[in-house]
């Protein structure tokens, strides 16, 4: 296993997710609600950046790395993931977008999986409608773990909204890729 910066910035994102998550479980006498939602989201965010962080500094400084790019998708689909439940116990997001958005990680990493595995991951690299639909979970999440009016936008509110856009962006993200993926899937599925 590779230890660079941005490995290490990986792991980093690895830790924290228990921390966004625990934090919720305190006791009230230690740390009150408002507090823990600014908490959550303080972690959240930092973890997010790296996320920006660990990819930025892998390229510039040609560090990339088979692991580094298994890790990656990994650490990043276990934030959404964890936040996302952590979210719907309290009752600040909707069971079923929490289920389509993690549904369609699972089927997507899947996919991408079985790609590689034909050599054919070309068909199902990022694209530019992934990107936005991360951008806007990770814009919905932490107005959804702070919870609160700042500076007087309600959070909550632009949290659901954006959410609700992510969640549009998934499902077509994902009949995005397998459509890209179909014919391979047909033909490897002829040859069983």
């Amino acid at each position: 296993m590779p230890f660079n910066i941005p490995i290490l910035l990986t792991w980093l994102r690895v830790a924290l997710i228990p921390l966004v998550v625990g934090v919720f479980y305190l006791p009230t006498h230690w740390l009150p609600l408002a507090d823990r939602n600014l908490a959550a989201t303080l972690v959240f965010i930092v973890a997010a950046v790296t996320d920006w962080f660990d990819g930025f500094l892998a390229r510039r400084w040609n560090q990339t790395s088979a692991f580094g790019a298994f890790l990656d998708p990994v650490a990043d689909k276990l934030m959404v993931a964890g936040a996302l439940l952590v979210l719907v116990q309290l009752d600040r997001v909707n069971a079923i977008i929490a289920f389509i958005i993690i549904g369609r990680e699972i089927t997507i990493s899947a996919l991408r999986e079985w790609m590689a595995q034909i050599g054919a991951t070309k068909s199902v690299a990022v694209s530019s409608l992934g990107k936005i639909k991360t951008a806007a979970q990770m814009t919905a999440i932490p107005m959804l773990l702070f919870h609160d009016v700042i500076l007087g936008i309600d959070t909550h509110y632009w949290g659901e909204y954006f959410l609700w856009v992510a969640g549009v962006l998934t499902v077509w993200s994902m009949f995005y890729y397998l459509r890209r993926a179909w014919p391979l899937i047909k033909e490897k599925a002829g040859s069983l």
